[in-house]
Order: C-alpha cells, then structure tokens, then sequence
C-alpha cells in the first residue's frame, strides 16, 4: 500500500495553504476584489462591510458548476456574507469545468492555494469556520478537496454534487449536502445517496437535504448550509 505522505500535492489533492496565520498587509476594503494570476480567470473575494477587526473571519470559498463563473454563483451568497459578515471566495476553473473532473489534480489545486494565501495576507481566517461549498460540478469539487484537506476545511458543502474523489482524507470536516428529488443530470439515487453512505460509513457528521426540484440552487437550501456553517443568525 502505497504511503500518500510520500505522494505529492498534486497527485493526492493535498493543499500548501493553512489558516492560522497573522496577517501581513491591511484589510481590503468591503467590495468585491479580483485575485489575479499569471494565467486563467481571476478568483474573487467579496468583503462585507463592518467586519471585526479583532476576530479571526469565516469564510465560505464557493465553486461553480461546470461552464459557469464566479457570477453564477456569488448572487446565492452575497447577501447570506453581508447579513452574517463572512469572507466570501469564488475560485474559477482554468479549463470548462475543474480539474478533478476532467483528469486529476492540477492548476485548479495551485490557484485554489495562491488564492487562500492571499486571503490571509490581509485578513485572520478562523480555522474553526472554513467552508468549501460547490454547486454540481463544483459541489464535487467541494467535496474531493474538503475531504482531502479536512484539516483545512471546518465545513464541506455539496450542493447538486455528483462524486467525491478523496484519495487520502485527513480531518473531520461536517458534510452538508443538499440535492433535488427529480435531479435529471444528477440523479439524487446515484449520486447524494451514494455519498451520503460513504460519508456515515467513515464516520463523518452529515447532514443530508433533499428537496423537491431538479439540477438547481435552491435560496432556501443555502439558507439552511449558511446555518449549517455559522449556526441559526
């Protein structure tokens, strides 16, 4: 068998990036924010307005479905990070779709860790409330990476998501997954089902929501993860 602290990051998914640190530079100011790399799209940092500045932050990172963008997804969330003043993160894939999904860990993995690192240059990221949340392809992303690097991630949240890919899991991360009954690209039965029992069989605290729909975001289903996250408003 093979020893997966022997395997590289880029092979087992496993992240560079640990919360905790001071920060070194001043806070952003509220507004939206675009982390920049030498190629691919831009992540982008929400930061609410009246954040404390003497408490380590949440924060939510939000990856989208296959073909979309960080616009697709914020609109569920931004009002959920000004009402509760979490740090929000929309990550996007370099390629259509992130990838874990096209073929293995890569630049996804590498600007998911830049993009952290420069969160935390800026603002104290509380480790007991780092949440990786994903809708369909990204909600498998969420997964594979929460469950991978549970000692990173506080909270993992799979919204319509279809697998999870963790060749090592390290921590305990809660696990939140919300999924539609009638679900036609992402059959709930083989899909939510399937993860669910594989989570409660490696002991992980779940929380499992379906609802009556198909492959969408559903505004009350991302209520009920924000309060999955930070507890009742």
């Amino acid at each position: 068998m093979i020893d997966p602290s022997l395997l590289g990051g880029a092979l087992t998914g496993r992240m560079s990036f640990r919360p905790g640190h001071a920060p070194r530079a001043a806070p952003l100011p509220p507004g939206r924010h675009g982390l920049s790399f030498a190629e691919g799209r831009e992540a982008v940092l929400v930061v609410p307005d009246d954040l404390p500045v003497d408490a380590p932050l949440p924060l939510l990172v939000m990856f989208h479905g296959a073909g979309g963008e960080a616009n697709r997804v914020l609109p569920h969330l931004v009002a959920h990070a000004r009402a509760r003043r979490f740090l929000l993160l929309a990550p996007q894939s370099m390629y259509p779709t992130w990838d874990i999904v096209i073929g293995g860990h890569g630049p996804d993995l590498e600007r998911l860790d830049a993009a952290l690192s420069r969160v935390a240059e800026h603002f104290p990221i509380d480790p007991a409330r780092l949440a990786f949340a994903g809708f369909s392809d990204g909600g498998s992303y969420a997964l594979s990476m929460g469950l991978t690097n549970g000692d990173v991630a506080s909270h993992v949240i799979g919204l319509s998501a279809g697998f999870m890919n963790a060749f090592t899991q390290m921590g305990t991360p809660r696990v939140f997954l919300a999924h539609g009954r009638s679900d036609s690209q992402l059959p709930i039965e083989t899909s939510a089902h399937v993860n669910a029992r594989r989570l409660l069989e490696s002991g992980y605290d779940l929380t499992l929501q379906p609802f009556d729909g198909d492959h969408v975001i559903v505004p009350w289903a991302v209520g009920r993860a924000v309060e999955f996250f930070l507890g009742p408003a």
